[in-house]
């Protein structure tokens, strides 16, 4: 069956982004993302400021990706958003306004799960010659320009998603056919990342933070304890908790400890987090048979995670898949990517459905 062409409007607003984006016929025309500053001082997202940022974000970012795209709101055939999961205050404001615009306009709605968005954003194509910038844009108004050409894995294949919220190995058989393997059963990759650089006070986001001090350490500098977790699930916690207590065993000997080796502690904990990721993603693989592995979601921008999945893949002559680093963090293109598959399929939604915090709906 042809592929109908369609120009659809994407709207993402789960937690501190507020980003829109302009797909048509899976290629991206735009995508405007607005990050939120306000969060740094407290260490962590607020989620009434967050709410409060994306009402102030909403209009100027959709009406730039209009813009920069050179549509008119007219010819959008649907609009999509992130139902969920994700804060409910943010995305409430996604939610409201786009099924506000899409019923102005007469359009169809698309409704797109948060984590299959970020797992499908491994099928959006560019142009030739075009490129994208690896920052975000910080404010209204700012946004990417785009990538060169990315190849799209075909089915079956693994992906490690993971991120400040989730972490899962999933098993793709198709575009929304997805098999979840293996899952944390308490926190996230992401989170256990941050955590370690709130002990160590380096500022928020930690994760950037890590990875880059940890260019100049040693991974080998310190061990740190990792679970055995039956199966392909994940077990976060512990680690944490082995973090905090070298440090502060480490700390009644020496109160500067942590400055006088803050490299190598980045570069231990990051190399022991990654290890443990990319273990049960490569038995995955191997146990299922499936030849292409993929990253996908915030963590993934990690240098170490990228280089460690790109070193397993060719020792085992399999293909990886790794983001731009524009699409690794939230952003409406990958929502717009897994909004074009539903559209096809003529998957659209009732204005009645509520935004939900967890799980798929």
């Amino acid at each position: 069956m042809q592929p109908i062409m369609t120009t659809i409007l994407a709207i993402e607003s789960s937690c501190d982004d507020t980003s829109a984006a302009v797909l048509r016929d899976q290629r991206v025309l735009s995508n405007v993302i607005a990050s939120q500053k306000v969060h740094e001082q407290y260490g962590g997202v607020v989620p009434e400021l967050a709410s409060r940022a994306h009402q102030q974000n909403i209009i100027p970012v959709v009406d730039t990706a209009l813009r920069q795209a050179g549509i008119d709101k007219a010819e959008i055939d649907a609009v999509a958003f992130t139902r969920g999961p994700g804060l409910l205050g943010s995305l409430l404001v996604g939610v409201s306004f786009a099924k506000s615009f899409a019923t102005a306009l007469g359009k169809p709605l698309i409704e797109v799960n948060h984590l299959q968005a970020h797992v499908l954003s491994h099928f959006i194509k560019v142009e030739n010659g075009e490129r994208r910038s690896e920052n975000k844009a910080a404010a209204p108004g700012q946004s990417s320009t785009l990538h060169s050409p990315l190849s799209t894995p075909s089915f079956p294949f693994i992906c490690l998603l993971v991120s400040g919220g989730h972490t899962q190995i999933l098993l793709l058989h198709d575009h929304f056919d997805i098999e979840v393997l293996g899952t944390t059963i308490d926190d996230a990759a992401g989170e256990a990342i941050d955590k370690a650089a709130k002990i160590m006070d380096l500022g928020y986001p930690g994760g950037p933070i890590i990875d880059r001090l940890a260019k100049e350490g040693n991974p080998d500098a310190f061990q740190f304890a990792t679970p055995h977790i039956a199966g392909y699930n994940y077990s976060f916690s512990g680690i944490k908790t082995s973090f905090l207590y070298f440090l502060r065993d480490r700390l009644k000997e020496d109160p500067d400890f942590i400055e006088h080796h803050k490299a190598d502690l980045c570069a231990s904990i990051q190399h022991t987090i990654v290890s443990f990721l990319l273990k049960k993603v490569e038995r995955a693989a191997l146990d299922h048979h499936v030849r292409q592995v993929a990253i996908a979601g915030g963590v993934s921008a990690n240098s170490l995670l990228r280089s460690e999945l790109q070193r397993i893949c060719h020792k085992h002559g399999w293909h990886a898949f790794i983001p731009p680093f524009s699409f690794c963090t939230d952003n409406a293109a990958m929502v717009a990517s897994a909004a074009y598959f539903k559209y096809q399929r003529g998957d659209f939604a009732d204005i009645a459905l509520p935004p939900y915090t967890r799980g798929e709906r």
